[in-house]
C-alpha cells in the first residue's frame, strides 16, 4: 500500500507532525512518501495513485494559510478540468485521506482549528475521496508568549512535545495496519 504526506509548515510545527505521520504510516507497513507543498508540481500529483492521501495545514484566523488555499484549489481546478469533479461526489474506491491539522487556538481553542480541517477536507469529498478522520494537534503559538500562555488553552509552550509526537506516530502506524487489514486501498 502507498501513502503519501503532504503538508504546508509555517513555524514547524505542521513539519513535525507529518514526519511523526510518515514514520508512522512506514512502520505500519505502507510505503510512504512525504513532500511539502513546495516539492510539489500540483500537476503532477495525482491522489488517485495511493492508497492514502494525509493532509496537513496549521490553522490561522480558523483558515489555512495562503499557500496551503492556493495548492488545494489548483489541485482541485486541475482535477475539474479533467472532469474528475462530478455532481453528487460518487464515492471512488482504492483512495481515503486523513486531514491533520496543527493550531494554538490562543482565543476559542479547538472551534479556531475545526473550519480549517473541515475546508480541507472538502477537497478530497468533492472528488468522491472518502475522509477517514481529521486530527487536530494543539501546537505552541510560536514567537507569541502571550497567546502560548494566557490563550483558552492555557500554557501550550513547547508542543507538541516528543511524546505528542510519538502518539500520532502510533496513531498513524495503527491506521496503516487497519488499512491493511480491511483490504481497504488500490
Amino acid at each position: 500500500m502507498k501513502a503519501l504526506v503532504f503538508y504546508c509548515s509555517i513555524t514547524g510545527n505542521t513539519e513535525k507532525v507529518a514526519k511523526a505521520i510518515h514514520l508512522g504510516l512506514s512502520d505500519g507497513g505502507m510505503q510512504a512518501e512525504i513532500k511539502s507543498i513546495k516539492e510539489i508540481q500540483v500537476q503532477e500529483l495525482d491522489y488517485f495513485s495511493y492508497d492514502l492521501v494525509c493532509c496537513g495545514s496549521p490553522a490561522y484566523n480558523w483558515h489555512v494559510p495562503k499557500p496551503m488555499e492556493d495548492f488545494l484549489k489548483s489541485k482541485h481546478s486541475d482535477y475539474n478540468k479533467k472532469g474528475m469533479v462530478k455532481a453528487s461526489s460518487p464515492r471512488v474506491e482504492g483512495t481515503s485521506a486523513l486531514v491533520f491539522c496543527t493550531y494554538s487556538g490562543p482565543h476559542t481553542g479547538m472551534n479556531e482549528a475545526t473550519p480549517a480541517g473541515l475546508y480541507m477536507e472538502q477537497f478530497f469529498d468533492h472528488l468522491g475521496i472518502s475522509v477517514l478522520d481529521k486530527w487536530y494537534i494543539l501546537s505552541e503559538f510560536i514567537n507569541n508568549e502571550e497567546y502560548s500562555t494566557l490563550g483558552r488553552l492555557g500554557d501550550i509552550r513547547g508542543l507538541p512535545t516528543n511524546e505528542d509526537l510519538e502518539a500520532i506516530r502510533k496513531q498513524a502506524s495503527d491506521l496503516a495496519q487497519s488499512l491493511a487489514e480491511s483490504g481497504q486501498g488500490a
